[in-house]
């Protein structure tokens, strides 16, 4: 039996990448780290706040990728002052990704206190009226 999926509704047109969007984002990020916050903080505001203590500005990386945001990091092992006796803080790389609206776009991205704060905003959609000239054809 064929599975029907929400973007093959016969009158949804063009959400053929849907599927493929939602598919990805449920596999993206299925370790738990780094742990993240999503907010709201405003009608079209939205906030992704990720946990990254121990990295630097340096560290870290935050791009646009095919309507992904994809936060990544990657921590140097640090070189000891002495002799490592116990090892419970590890120097760890991670990519956490985030499917992104195509109206929804990255603003600004700020480390403040171990934490990496990733703004986004929705854009309002010109509202727009087109009318398509009917051809009568013989």
């Amino acid at each position: 039996m064929a599975r029907m999926s929400l973007a093959s509704h016969p009158l949804l047109l063009g959400f053929e990448d849907l599927d493929r969007r939602v598919e990805r984002a449920t596999r993206a990020g299925t370790d738990g780290y780094p742990p993240f916050n999503i907010e709201q903080r405003g009608e079209n505001v939205y906030r992704i706040t990720l946990a990254v203590a121990g990295f630097a500005v340096s560290d870290l990386g935050v791009t646009v990728e095919e309507g992904h945001l994809v936060v990544r990091g990657r921590q140097p092992e640090p070189a000891p002052d002495g002799q490592i006796l116990h090892r419970g803080i590890a120097a760890r790389a991670f990519e956490r990704s985030f499917v992104l609206a195509k109206d929804v776009e990255a603003i600004d991205a700020r480390l403040h206190q171990g934490l990496l704060h990733v703004d986004l905003a929705r854009r309002k959609p010109e509202r727009t009226l087109r009318r398509i000239p009917i051809t009568k054809t013989e």
